[in-house]
């Protein structure tokens, strides 16, 4: 790495000040390098918004993309394991061939499976928890060079896959299958927010397997609703919102042609749970996201809360996104022990215009104990982060005894446990 070719971030809002990037091609190579680094960051496919990833101007920026893009499917445990740097999109083709099926996917399916699990990313559906709860076992090389397994069942398992890159350079997960399943997917358009009540809202987001509410704040209510109907399970409908009629896209003018199929034409998992093709540049590509999971029994009055300072959000929004998440039980995941709605923005890609509009959007919701993911632009003190984790204190503690001279421990994950 040198000052005339930076690494940046998926959205170029980062410029890493990292000395050194490496992206080694071998296991051993790896272990070497982290052995013989004094601080070291993994980055994964860059799909994030924040300094989580920076090691900072002494420390090496690493990459796993070249290592060997292992992915062994056990069909009869109905498990695959799957190496650091594999992408969601690839994993999921071999795993479909087989017959398989992962339980959910995230948005857009370019994004790394070792990173995503990391900063506690999901998909939707209200019985379908954050994508952490498919990994049964975490393989990772820790500051000495040593390989550790930590597998389900373990105490310290707790902490061990929403991470933060805060124990090690995760080198493969074991992830649970199940049967390969086909899913209809159908778009809604305006559902009005006037009348909607915590049991509308319930209706709505469980009428299918993955529900999702897109606004642009521009006016009450919402412009969209994705409906992914696993085709092996009822399915309720959407009586509030008209039928689409036409092929549609979240972001208002980019083309429908990036998403998946629409029009409740059945076809694989992987090609509708997805919102976006893995051919085709997802979401805008030219933006800023941050996100903020909170309970989902406040999911109306935080909605409310944010239509009333819509004014402030709407002049730089391109879309925001309404998801429901399973409460899973990974320490530093933002759906830790709770049944979680998202509140997902996708803002323009102009950091000084979106910044007014994130603090305002962190004052609407702070009375609801929001946390924001790992990934994302947020402002939320280091403090109050801290007290919405009960569990922090223990993974502080995993990460001293995994990492006890803070090779991995950034200054973005020092303020995080540390403050």
């Amino acid at each position: 790495m040198t000052a005339t070719t930076p690494v940046t971030n998926w959205a170029g809002n980062i410029t890493y000040a990292a000395k050194e990037l490496h992206r080694p091609r071998s296991l051993d190579a790896l272990r070497a390098l982290v052995a013989g680094s004094g601080r070291v960051r993994v980055l994964g496919s860059g799909h994030s918004f924040n300094e989580i990833a920076e090691p900072g101007p002494d420390g090496v920026l690493l990459s796993l993309a070249e290592l060997p893009p292992a992915i062994d499917v056990d069909t009869s445990a109905r498990t695959v394991r799957v190496s650091g740097g594999v992408r969601y999109a690839e994993l999921a083709r071999v795993v479909h061939r087989h017959g398989l099926a992962l339980p959910n996917m995230a948005s857009l399916p370019h994004i790394s499976v070792a990173g995503s699990v990391a900063t506690g990313t999901h998909g939707s559906g209200i019985g379908n928890g954050p994508l952490s709860v498919a990994v049964r076992e975490v393989e990772l090389v820790t500051a000495d060079g040593e390989t550790v397994r930590i597998g389900r069942g373990e105490e310290r398992f707790g902490g061990a896959v929403t991470s933060l890159g805060a124990l090690g350079a995760v080198t493969a997960l074991t992830l649970e299958l199940e049967p390969a399943f086909e899913v209809e997917q159908y778009v809604f358009t305006e559902l009005p927010l006037a009348g909607l009540d915590p049991d509308g809202f319930e209706a709505v987001m469980g009428a299918a397997y993955s529900v999702s509410l897109f606004t642009d704040w521009g006016a009450p209510g919402f412009r969209q609703v994705w409906v992914k109907r696993r085709a092996d399970q009822p399915y309720a409908g959407v009586d509030r919102a008209a039928p689409a009629t036409e092929a549609m896209h979240p972001v208002p003018g980019m083309p429908a042609v990036n998403c998946t199929e629409q029009f409740g034409v059945p076809g694989p998992w992987h090609e509708r749970l997805p919102h976006f093709r893995a051919e085709f540049t997802p979401s805008s590509g030219d933006e800023l996201q941050s996100e903020y999971l909170l309970p989902r029994g406040s999911a109306v009055d935080a909605l409310y809360a944010i239509d009333r300072i819509r004014d402030t959000v709407a002049p730089v929004l391109q879309t925001c996104e309404i998801r429901t998440v399973a409460a899973d039980d990974q320490w530093m995941s933002p759906a830790y022990g709770r049944d979680s709605v998202a509140l997902h923005f996708t803002w323009i890609a102009e950091q000084a215009a979106v910044l007014p509009a994130v603090l305002r959007v962190e004052q609407a919701l702070d009375g609801f104990g929001a946390r924001p993911h790992w990934g994302k632009v947020f402002a939320v003190p280091a403090g109050v982060v801290r007290e919405r984790y009960p569990r922090l204190g223990d993974f502080a503690a995993l990460a001293r005894e995994l990492d006890p001279e803070g090779k991995f421990a950034n200054a973005f994950v020092r303020n995080v446990l540390e403050g």
